[in-house]
């Protein structure tokens, strides 16, 4: 019988740079004790995403952040939309870049994640944030 489950999880990032989320996104599905499904995360922000990424080296969060800098720089004169400061358009133009969303696998009661991925909850903006992700489970 097909079930479903949703619930919010609120996350304090520290400011500029990728949060693993993964944990205690499996703490809830552990919860849901499903067999078999699809996960879907939803970020409710226009300055942040989510993605999966390498969760074994830090180097790679590291050269993601320095990238991104690289890419979209703030403070560029390009952006007239600076009401909350100088990352304020380059962090929605970062979001818009990445995901707000993503649909994982489940399986075996598992998300189907590869062996170096994790969920990472990507602050755009300089400063702390708290964070909502909407997380959505619909599986047997």
């Amino acid at each position: 019988m097909l079930r479903q489950f949703s619930t919010s999880l609120t996350f304090e990032s520290r400011g500029r740079g990728l949060l693993e989320i993964t944990r205690p996104v499996l703490d809830w599905i552990d919860e849901a004790a499903l067999e078999t499904g699809l996960l879907t995360l939803f970020i409710r922000h226009t300055s942040a995403s989510v993605v999966i990424q390498e969760n074994a080296d830090p180097d790679v969060r590291g050269d993601l952040d320095r990238f991104f800098a690289r890419l979209v720089p703030d403070g560029d004169a390009l952006f007239r939309h600076r009401d909350e400061g100088a990352d304020d358009m380059p962090a929605h133009v970062r979001a818009a870049l990445t995901a707000v969303q993503l649909s994982i696998p489940l399986s075996g009661r598992r998300l189907v994640l590869g062996t170096w991925q994790g969920i990472y909850l990507w602050e755009h903006r300089l400063r702390p944030h708290r964070r909502e992700v909407a997380l959505h489970l619909l599986g047997e």
